[in-house]
């Protein structure tokens, strides 16, 4: 399964904490770890730093902790264990997955379960309440989709639509209507 990735695992570059103005990018390949930075001073004694590189394996990285907190200083300690997991060859293949095959996926989900998965991650919370989700769940779930039905659930958004009642969707395209023909009678 790991012959599937990609050469490239992970990238992110970043500039250092404050007062730095440094550069840096983290690079992670199925071979190595590759750590970059960039001085960038005003103070004569840095204006002739080159830029400088460190490449370790997998299984040295694990050893070396120097680099190790240079990482987590720079990006983070979250960064620095997802680092951890590829060099050790724990692979999140359900995060490489593209929005729209996990949108496919989701939607063959029930209600409960996507209130359930819209916790675990920030991505998954964004998935749960996109219109992309919401749209055919609310087209299955409904007979005839007006065309005021549908301005006004582009409007406030499918999944509030879905989760309206009849009684507040009647009276949101009553509102609409009313706001629609007030602006075409101020325009004659």
């Amino acid at each position: 399964m790991a012959s599937l990735l990609p050469e490239t695992l992970f990238e992110i570059v970043g500039e250092g904490p404050a007062p730095s103005k440094d550069y840096y990018q983290l690079l992670v390949t199925r071979s190595q770890v590759i750590f970059r930075w960039w001085k960038i001073s005003l103070r004569s004694e840095y204006r002739s730093a080159k830029p400088g590189e460190t490449k370790e394996s997998h299984e040295n990285f694990l050893e070396n902790s120097h680099l190790q907190v240079q990482i987590a200083l720079i990006f983070g300690a979250r960064i620095l264990d997802y680092v951890f997991h590829l060099c050790e060859g724990k692979f999140d293949f359900l995060e490489r997955l593209s929005d729209n095959l996990l949108l496919n996926i989701i939607s063959y989900l029930d209600l409960e379960d996507i209130a359930s998965l819209s916790q675990t991650s920030r991505r998954f919370s964004k998935l749960c309440i996109s219109d992309k989700l919401w749209e055919p769940i609310v087209q299955s779930a409904c007979d005839n989709i007006t065309p005021e039905m549908r301005a006004l659930a582009e409007d406030m958004g499918w999944r509030q639509m879905f989760f309206a009642n009849k009684l507040q969707l009647q009276r949101q395209l009553r509102k609409r209507k009313e706001s629609q023909e007030s602006e075409r009678d101020s325009q004659v």
